[in-house]
């Protein structure tokens, strides 16, 4: 089987040209986020990508985690020296504050190589995942006692963190939360209740998990305005900030589940002993909005997963189809031996497609995760404020048309295999039961959709989508304007489906409110054109700057030339689907809500 490799070339354009990392540099404590800087931090990435990681994730799918009847989790072999290796390499705490020991790289560098470590070995990640939005809701609602205790131990790696929202009653309706807290004397709370699908719930990396878990208070409000966030960790930290007693907590069971094998999800029993020990983060009843902090840090990087599993089943599916050698392939000499599939015109387009997706998945993530930076870090309240606006427009589209495209490229690996990818010995099935659950966890695509429509869309009567098709529509006006044929093409294809795009808005906008049921049946279609449309922009931008390069003899020219080829194919064979995608959002959801529920 391949082995993956960083597509380092690729990662350092898209940073460096798209996601404008020269201007991230420039922000107050990026200093440091130069261009050869970053360059060694990818590279040392993708070595520890392959040489550390991906040698374990077949490991890892074969044996998965277990838990023994101590309730203790064995984690497959290797796992844990890989998780140490990791950590001693500081690449725990990566983007993370200074202040608790972190290295303070923004955000944008840290998602490329988050990106490696989704290729090459998704499961092994989450626990960093969950660990990195753990550290965000702390650092940004605890108190300053709680800070100190905790984020060195979580930043360093030597504590791990989780996110304890989803019980059995209460699936994505947090409203239904039940675990209770009840104040003590000493000012700290007994917590009691159940929490399942809770990754890395329990593992034998570390000496302590910190389980970041919502519940309601006595007096608590009714719905999501009662809920509160609590800090409780598997072993209580001493006067020293060592572990100490055991808190009265357990992981009950770990589930069985189609894919990520080797990531435990647990199901975790709080208080079975009378109640485990809390300490409340922030003010009470405020627990859903400090944990939406998190949720949203989890989201963009389970976009990230798309990306990376979406890379590693088109690397695959690219060593296979230059291996396999079967019939001739048409429209080459006669006569001509057997070839390699990658010659069949239609193993090139399924390539092509898994290719193009990918490329403008990562670019619009990456774009994303700079907007992130400078949300974050500009002097000027007015920049934060509108960069902010797109990054909380553009978090379920990366989040839920990432991780769809991760599938649809996954299954095209597969059909590039044949019927050897249906073989489980090759590879490609893994990553296709593994990009599975991404567009479940972390709100399904149809929640993120619901959020796109309501809050992104329709709340502001459109005014920041708007803003962001006319930057789009820009770059197509000066691209159809070119002289260059293909740059041409590109820019009329994207202003057309960006002028439909622009329409679907204005659609939403008027029927969101009255007709709120049918706006919403139609909103996962609305999500997959945005997702088409703003990977189109990107795509074209490359295209754009690429086409420069070549015309100065600046670079390497078949590197230039595949990115203009590879915008031209999106342009021609996937921008099209917005025509469909707009059909189904403005005029599917009718019919969808029609049917009485007794009728299914």
């Amino acid at each position: 089987m391949s082995s993956y490799r960083a597509p380092l070339e690729e990662m350092s354009f898209v940073l460096n040209e798209l996601a404008g990392l020269a201007g991230v540099a420039k922000l107050p404590g990026c200093g440091e986020a130069d261009p050869a800087t970053v360059a060694a931090i990818l590279e040392e990435a993708g070595k520890f990508a392959t040489d550390v990681l991906e040698p374990l994730n077949r490991t890892g799918d074969l044996r998965g985690a277990r838990l023994l009847e101590d309730g203790s989790m064995r984690m497959p072999p290797g796992f844990r020296d890989a998780y140490w290796k990791f950590v001693e390499g500081g690449w725990n705490g990566l983007a993370k504050n200074p202040e608790y020991g972190g290295q303070g790289l923004p955000e944008v560098v840290a998602a490329a190589v988050e990106e490696m470590w989704h290729a090459s070995n998704m499961a092994f990640d989450l626990c960093a995942m969950l660990t990195q939005g753990a550290i965000e809701a702390i650092e940004r609602n605890a108190s300053p006692e709680l800070k100190a205790l905790y984020l060195p131990k979580m930043v360093s790696g030597q504590w791990t963190g989780t996110m304890n929202l989803t019980e059995p009653q209460a699936g994505s309706d947090l409203a239904a939360v039940r675990t209770r807290a009840v104040p003590q004397p000493d000012g700290s709370y007994r917590i009691t209740g159940q929490k399942i699908f809770i990754t890395y719930g329990e593992h034998d990396y570390t000496e302590n998990i910190v389980h970041l878990v919502l519940a309601r208070l006595p007096d608590a409000p009714e719905g999501v305005k009662g809920i509160s966030l609590f800090v409780v960790p598997k072993f209580l930290p001493d006067a020293q900030g060592k572990p100490g007693a055991r808190n009265d907590l357990r992981c009950v069971s770990v589930e069985h589940k189609l894919g990520i094998h080797a990531s435990p999800t647990c199901v975790m029993s709080y208080g079975d002993g009378g109640g485990a020990t809390g300490f409340v983060v922030g003010e009470p009843n405020r627990g859903l909005e400090y944990m939406f902090v998190m949720m949203n840090l989890a989201r963009y990087s389970v976009g990230l997963e798309g990306v990376g599993i979406a890379e590693r089943a088109y690397q695959r599916a690219v060593a296979y189809a230059r291996e396999r050698v079967q019939g001739r392939a048409v429209g080459l000499e006669k006569g001509a031996k057997p070839a390699a599939i990658i010659e069949h015109p239609d193993v090139r387009r399924m390539l092509m497609t898994m290719r193009a997706q990918t490329e403008a998945i990562r670019a619009v993530a990456y774009v994303t995760g700079a907007a992130m930076d400078h949300a974050k870090r500009e002097p000027d309240a007015e920049a934060r404020k509108r960069h902010q606006a797109f990054v909380d427009l553009m978090i379920p589209i990366v989040k839920g048309h990432s991780t769809e495209v991760a599938q649809e490229v996954a299954s095209l690996g597969i059909q590039v295999h044949g019927g050897m990818g249906f073989i489980e010995e090759t590879g490609a099935a893994q990553h296709f039961r593994d990009a599975r659950i991404t567009t479940i966890y972390e709100g399904t695509t149809g929640i993120q959709a619901n959020d796109l429509v309501g809050r992104k869309t329709a709340r502001d009567g459109g005014a920041v989508a708007k803003s962001v098709v006319g930057e789009v529509a820009k770059v197509a006006r000066r691209l159809g304007g070119s002289g260059d044929s293909a740059l041409k093409a590109i820019g009329s294809r994207l202003a057309a489906a960006v002028a439909t795009l622009d329409r679907t808005i204005d659609w939403l906008v008027s029927n969101a409110g009255g007709n709120a049921r049918v706006a919403l049946a139609g909103s996962v279609a609305y999500l997959r054109m945005w997702g088409v449309v703003a990977g189109g922009w990107q795509l074209a931008r490359a295209a754009e700057i690429a086409a420069a390069k070549l015309a100065a003899r600046e670079g390497d020219a078949a590197f230039l030339q595949a990115k203009v080829t590879t915008a031209r194919f999106y342009a021609e064979a996937i921008l099209p689907w917005v025509d469909a995608h707009a059909a189904l959002a403005t005029g599917g959801g009718e019919a969808a809500v029609a049917l009485p529920a007794e009728r299914f």
